[in-house]
């Protein structure tokens, strides 16, 4: 069976060392050694000023929200997974949506400020599989409306727009370290930000409010993570840059074998360090997207419509207007199988199966 994706698991004897290591100590959380080393290497890899180790995406989502001290209008995507817009409304905030662009999927800047208004306090975007937003004009409108910036940057561990990290720009970038993603934690998160007011906010909210052990300056949740999740990630690091190599191998393989099959496949920039996260396709129709859907699950090949539907569909939601774009692209986007060891002979399986969808 081929699911859409598939976790990488470091050897086994690695992770027990650091397993020997929480159990000689019998430090499990509370900010240790290994959560404190894990949150330095990251910061060091990704090339980022403050950065904390939370228990997942969503949780980042909304301390961040906390932090920048939102409580009305946020211009958000209709385009994202879930998360995006359930962290909005979890935090008391009204979700605005403005469409895509049909090329990047992301934001269309073009279209944000015909929504604001005097309740607008921010923009939260989503670099969509990874792909970076157009994070120049975005801080232009937000600059220009005194507007907050948050980054939804769940797919875009290690993405570069001109050779700086995607996670610095905005006042915050989340990402996420599920076990779905290509850098994990089986369960995890982060915080990014450059700005040392916001970061001294969001380390007392994920810790109770604590400022030392006997002093509370505000309101806090429990975010912390584990050193048994920090310790995973500590054997992940080292291979992501092997495994981001595989994975760009793999899509090379997915676009020399769907070539002029009339697939649209989004648009990465020139000045884009890319990730290869996701496999996205944009086919034909519906009919056809789900004929293919029906051929490969026969096969035991199990893709994903990922992002489907519009969360501009919630039923927590009140939205109305049209997004035609979003609308267009939620019914015809399917992600393929994309993971470290998928073989070239799947790959080609996959290709062969849609292809005979199509031309039948």
């Amino acid at each position: 069976m081929l699911n859409v994706t598939k976790t990488y698991l470091p050897p086994l004897d690695e992770y027990t060392k650091y397993l020997e290591g929480i159990w000689s100590s019998a430090k499990l959380t509370n900010y240790g050694p290994l959560v404190q080393k894990l949150e330095a290497d990251l910061k060091s890899y990704l090339g980022v000023k403050h950065l904390f180790f939370v228990n997942n995406g969503t949780l980042a989502l909304q301390i961040a929200i906390k932090a920048l001290g939102l409580s009305k209008k946020i211009i958000t995507t209709p385009f994202s997974y879930v998360a995006t817009t359930s962290s909005i409304v979890w935090e008391g905030c009204e979700p605005i949506f403005a469409d895509i662009e049909k090329d990047t999927l992301s934001l269309d800047p073009s279209l944000i400020e015909d929504l604001i208004t005097p309740d607008t306090e921010a923009i939260l975007a989503t670099h969509v599989y990874g792909i970076p937003c157009d994070v120049e004009r975005i801080q232009a409108i937000a600059d220009k409306h005194n507007l907050k910036v948050i980054y939804d940057a769940a797919h875009a561990f290690g993405v570069k727009f001109k050779d700086s990290s995607i996670l610095n720009y905005g006042d915050v970038s989340t990402i996420s370290f599920h076990a779905t993603k290509l850098f994990h934690t089986g369960e995890g998160g982060a915080i990014v930000t450059d700005n040392d007011e916001i970061a001294y906010k969001i380390s007392y909210m994920m810790n109770f409010g604590h400022d030392g052990p006997e002093k509370f300056v505000g309101i806090g949740i429990n975010g912390k993570n584990s050193e048994i999740h920090a310790a995973l990630g500590l054997c992940i690091l080292p291979k992501v840059g092997e495994l981001m190599d595989l994975r760009k191998s793999i899509h090379k393989i997915y676009d020399d074998h769907l070539a002029g099959n009339g697939i649209i496949r989004p648009y990465i920039g020139d000045n884009v360090t890319y990730n290869f996260a996701y496999y996205p396709v944009i086919l034909p129709s519906e009919q056809l997207l789900l004929k293919v859907i029906k051929a490969l699950n026969q096969e035991d090949i199990f893709p994903r419509r990922y992002f489907y539907p519009s969360l501009a569909d919630l039923n927590y939601v009140q939205y109305e207007g049209n997004l035609p774009v979003t609308d267009d692209v939620c019914a015809r986007i399917l992600c393929l199988p994309l993971f470290h060891d998928l073989s070239e002979d799947n790959v080609i399986n996959i290709c062969s199966i849609i292809e005979k969808c199509i031309k039948q």
